[in-house]
């Protein structure tokens, strides 16, 4: 009977022990859940507004005009949108996706101006959480599929938009949501990705490889699960599967030194499949970076040559949190007093601009 008994303690035990184990693997396992999900709030679900000193007006390029729309994306969300035009010839309606970070649009009306200007209407919006749209923050890196789709969808429907043939235009998170949301849009007749990725998670884990280095691939999971229940299919969309799903023409434009999206989470694994196929063309750069990779740099290194100069003349420690404020105002008031409007509003590389023009050119044929 002691024995019996002795038998029976040890196995309640172990059961008991085994129980505390999968009570701590799964405390363990939503514990880093609940940590990956905070982190990637604090890092991608935020409001972001363009920098004031270096907007761009209408006023800034000549003959451009354009006229605000407002749309509702998938929660009741109202975004903001204009129509951009410049003359009578347009053949075709681009419709602009932004980059993430720096605000919605208004950083890419030179590419609007460019395109208005050699025969194109031209819809760029802000997305959710951004500039004049509403929103308390971005929410996920699949919000600019969601946007975008719905973009498209109110210029095919509104009715206030001539019936002409859509093509797509986007830098960063936008060249991610131009080719993904070709799953929801195959009517799209062409489109160009400069600087994007190939799935929702790409950008998170290529900035958090920074931070985390290996790290990065144990959160991995949970983001692309919390994006999941979040977004759906939209989350699990990714360019490659646009791609199939559409006959668009499609144009990659990536630098090799892009740190903010290293190459080979978009361009690379388009070029190792579609190399060969005549729909797709590829352009790289070797020196371009992220931020500024189809633009004419040579007024931009000469600014911030200057502006560098300038840094090395304050007499207080700029990185200091104490002169946080100050410095802002000091850059701000720099900005305002050197910058050349002129040629910081006309700095795209103009022949890289024309060949983007003779791409949708040649596709709506």
């Amino acid at each position: 009977m002691r024995r019996l008994m002795k038998n029976c303690l040890n196995i309640g035990k172990t059961k008991f022990f085994i129980l505390a184990l999968c009570v701590a693997a799964v405390l363990m396992i939503v514990g880093d859940w609940v940590l990956s999900v905070t982190i990637y709030n604090k890092n991608i679900n935020r409001r972001f507004e363009s920098y004031e000193p270096l907007m761009l007006y209408v006023d800034d390029f000549d003959d451009l005009q354009r006229t605000q729309y407002v749309f509702t994306s998938n929660k009741g969300q109202k975004l903001t949108g204009y129509m951009y035009s410049s003359g009578e010839d347009q053949h075709g309606i681009i419709i602009m996706a932004h980059g993430f970070g720096g605000g919605g649009h208004n950083s890419y009306m030179d590419c609007a101006d460019f395109f208005a200007h050699n025969g194109y209407y031209v819809f760029a919006y802000d997305a959710t959480g951004n500039d004049e749209s509403e929103g308390d923050g971005v929410g996920g890196i699949p919000q600019g599929v969601v946007d975008l789709d719905c973009a498209i969808s109110f210029v095919e429907e509104n009715g206030n938009f001539p019936d002409l043939p859509i093509v797509l235009f986007g830098h960063s998170w936008g060249g991610y949501s131009v080719c993904s949301v070709l799953t929801y849009h195959p009517e799209v007749k062409a489109v160009i990705a400069c600087s994007g990725f190939n799935s929702s998670s790409d950008m998170f884990e290529a900035q958090g490889k920074k931070q985390a280095g290996d790290g990065i691939y144990l959160m991995m999971p949970f983001i692309k699960l919390h994006e999941r229940i979040k977004y759906g299919d939209y989350a699990s969309n990714t360019a490659m599967n646009g791609f199939e799903e559409s006959e668009a023409a499609v144009l990659i434009v990536h630098s090799a030194d892009d740190h903010t999206v290293p190459i080979e989470y978009g361009f690379d694994i388009y070029y190792e499949k579609y190399k060969d196929n005549p729909r797709f063309r590829f352009i790289r750069f070797e020196d371009k970076g992220h931020n500024y990779v189809y633009n004419d740099m040579t007024y931009i290194n000469a600014f911030n040559a200057e502006f560098d100069k300038w840094i090395d003349t304050l007499a207080y420690d700029y990185n200091a949190k104490e002169n946080r404020q100050r410095f802002s105002e000091d850059k701000a008031e720099y900005i305002h007093n050197n910058l050349d409007r002129k040629k910081w509003c006309n700095g795209l590389n103009l022949e890289l601009f024309e060949s983007f023009v003779s791409f949708y050119d040649e596709h709506l044929k």
